[in-house]
C-alpha cells in the first residue's frame, strides 16, 4: 500500500511541477498590450480594447491541460483509494 500510495503522489507532484512550469512560462510571456487584466479569461475587455485571439487560445489550451492533469491525479488517487478498500491489512 505504502508503494502504490508514494507511486502516486509521485506522479501528483510530477503533474503538478509540469503545471506549474507550464503557468510559469504563460505569465512570463508578455501579454499584447493591452490584454486581458491578469490574464482572467472571464474579465470584460475594457471599451475599445482588442483580444489577442493567439494568446487567448494559448490562455484555454493551458486551461484544457491543468484540467487533464487535474483529472489524472484524481485518478491515480481513486486507484490508490480502491486499492487500499481492496487489500487486506499487512500489519494484521
Amino acid at each position: 500500500m505504502a508503494d502504490a500510495t508514494t507511486a502516486a503522489r509521485d506522479r501528483i507532484d510530477r503533474a503538478l511541477a509540469l503545471l506549474e512550469g507550464k503557468v510559469l512560462d504563460l505569465k512570463s510571456r508578455p501579454a499584447s498590450p493591452p490584454g486581458l487584466a491578469d490574464d482572467d479569461l472571464f474579465a470584460i475587455p475594457a471599451a475599445g480594447a482588442s483580444v489577442d485571439p493567439a494568446r487567448l487560445a494559448e490562455l484555454e489550451a493551458a486551461g484544457r491541460e491543468a484540467s487533464a492533469a487535474l483529472a489524472a491525479a484524481a485518478a491515480a488517487i481513486r486507484d490508490v483509494l480502491a486499492e487500499d478498500t481492496h487489500e487486506p491489512d499487512r500489519a494484521a
